[in-house]
């Protein structure tokens, strides 16, 4: 049951609820997603709620960079190694990176353009969009949620952030992930070692090509959950001013210039 469906009679929607979660469009600065692309491809395009564009360049980015040895080639260069890290590149694997990485950064900058001017379009024609959905699967409306404590849950164990703001797609695909780069690099048994005060044990265990993608996954979990739940506020809010403008409101009700309002 819904209260209503985005029926296609506007050209353009800002927003819709399902039972995955809320999905928007909002005007965003384009340096920062392609930035987001570089740290690591895909990324920018969940940003963007590009799901099927993100999920597919962010396994290409694991399973590439890993048969590639590029993270571990990026720790020996780190460390002024140069040579171990030419040896350890595997050039076949490189060439078939590198136009994906540069693809990933381009298309996330053009895509931002394009949605920001969609945007502008959209929340001028200003229609009506579904806010609650219920289903046997799920509840899902529309409400204002705690910034700060989606960026806490994502910092406890990414993708909590995002089931706390109901964004479930998200949230389980970054769940699945954090869990495999968990059991790969070994992290979680070295912390335990560091907590028995076995330093040289947790260093031995830890494999460090995999933990390499922590930096980003973690960063992005807990930025993309934290602005989308200010950007959720800020939609709730305003539906609720049109709905309320369109329900209560006087339809001869001004305010004139300079007039002070009380």
């Amino acid at each position: 049951m819904q209260n209503y469906n985005n029926d296609n009679t506007a050209r353009r929607y800002t927003a819709h609820v399902s039972i995955f979660g809320t999905t928007q469009i909002h005007l965003r600065n384009p340096y920062i997603i392609a930035w987001w692309s570089a740290a690591f491809p895909g990324i920018g395009h969940l940003l963007l709620s590009k799901y099927l564009r993100g999920y597919l360049l962010f396994i290409w980015e694991v399973i590439v960079n890993v048969q590639t040895n590029l993270n571990l080639a990026m720790i020996y260069s780190f460390q002024g190694n140069i040579d171990m890290a030419k040896e350890v590149l595997d050039t076949r694997w490189l060439l078939l990176y590198i136009p994906v990485y540069l693809f990933a950064i381009w298309d996330s900058y053009r895509t931002t353009v394009d949605l920001n001017k969609v945007y502008i379009l959209a929340d001028r024609e200003n229609h009506s969009f579904n806010t609650f959905v219920l289903s046997p699967l799920e509840i899902n409306y529309l409400d204002k949620r705690n910034p700060l404590l989606a960026f806490i849950w994502s910092l406890f164990m990414p993708g909590l952030g995002h089931l706390y703001i109901h964004r479930t797609l998200t949230a389980a695909f970054i769940v699945i992930w954090a869990v495999i780069f968990f059991y790969q690099s070994h992290a979680l048994e070295a912390v335990t070692f560091l907590f028995l005060g076995e330093i040289q044990s947790a260093t031995t265990i830890l494999n460090p090509e995999w933990f390499m993608f922590f930096p980003s996954l973690y960063g992005f979990a807990a930025f993309d959950s934290y602005s989308a739940t200010v950007e959720n506020n800020k939609l709730y809010e305003k539906e609720q001013r049109t709905y309320l403008k369109d329900h209560y409101q006087d339809a001869n009700f001004q305010i004139l210039k300079g007039q002070k309002v009380e």
